[in-house]
């Protein structure tokens, strides 16, 4: 079993733990409504990829 020699400093464990942070996810814009969204996801108006896929509240 693998044991470490020396202790790891606070100092390297936070450098290590420096990448892990969280980014944006990537996002796309509405070809018909100009809407932003996530990518590969439908629009919150129901649109996907210029297409209607899916009958919204806004729609009744």
């Amino acid at each position: 079993m693998a044991v470490q020699q020396n202790k790891k400093s606070v100092a390297r464990r936070g450098n290590r733990r420096a990448h892990d942070f969280l980014t944006n996810p990537p996002t796309a814009i509405e070809a018909t409504t100009g809407e932003v969204h996530r990518r590969h996801h439908i629009s919150p108006t129901g649109f996907y990829r210029g297409k209607k896929v899916i009958a919204t509240k806004a729609d009744e």
